[in-house]
């Protein structure tokens, strides 16, 4: 994987997990009147694509598209950004073990 897939792999795990700290995401969220939100969309957007076209694990970053939509209704909101955020982190460690093929 490219050093632009693993930033974007990472960076936006961080994202998630920083936005499903309890209070404190919310009241991020709800301060920027819900940008973080938007912002989250495209950064997983774009990683879907860098990934699709890289052929590396993307399912993490569509979980986190919708997450982005469905985070509109705060409780469901909050653990869908903590379960992204796990499948998120399962998936860098996984791919980060693993050895290039060519």
């Amino acid at each position: 994987m490219s050093p632009l897939a693993k930033l974007l792999k990472w960076g936006t795990f961080a994202y998630e997990a920083f936005l499903a700290l309890p209070f404190i995401g919310g009241l991020f969220v709800v301060a920027n009147g819900w940008t973080p939100l938007g912002i989250a969309f495209l950064l997983h957007a774009v990683a879907v694509i860098v990934l699709l076209k890289e052929r590396g694990p993307f399912i993490g970053n569509i979980l986190g598209i919708v997450t982005s939509i469905v985070a509109l209704i705060p409780f469901v909101g909050w653990i869908m950004h903590g379960i992204t955020a796990i499948v998120l982190l399962v998936e860098g460690v996984s791919t980060s073990r693993r050895t290039p093929r060519y």
